[in-house]
């Protein structure tokens, strides 16, 4: 049974960094995409970004390009999230999801497995 745990989230200021892992058991790592979801109160879950299975392809949302950098370490099953610049806008719980297709896919259903969350707030 594939498990993914996050850790990292906290309690920031605007301006602030965080750095997001998600350590992977129980299955074959990188046979994986791995990408990183957020979930807003009141909101959908949204895709943040996704990285392919050897680490080279990768692929973000508008909204995290240019701040948040997203990397995998295939000998410690772990995925990052390095985030930057953190905006109160950025406050949610972050997921990270796993999924056996061939190419990094945004929408939330396709992910075959997901992490609990680590909660990101960000004051102003």
């Amino acid at each position: 049974q594939v498990q993914l745990k996050e850790s990292g989230g906290g309690w920031v200021q605007t301006g602030d960094s965080l750095r997001l892992s998600c350590v992977v058991s129980g299955g074959t790592f990188n046979a994986y995409i791995m990408s990183w979801f957020r979930q807003a109160p009141g909101k959908d879950r949204e895709f943040v970004a996704g990285v392919g299975r050897n680490g080279v392809n990768i692929f973000y949302s508008d909204f995290a390009e240019g701040r948040f950098t997203i990397s995998r370490d295939n000998v410690k099953n772990t995925v990052h999230l390095q985030m930057n610049s953190l905006k109160p806008e950025d406050t949610a719980v972050y997921f990270c999801a796993a999924d056996d297709a061939p190419e990094i896919r945004t929408p939330v259903t396709l992910y075959d497995y997901w992490g609990q969350g680590t909660q990101v707030t960000v004051s102003s």
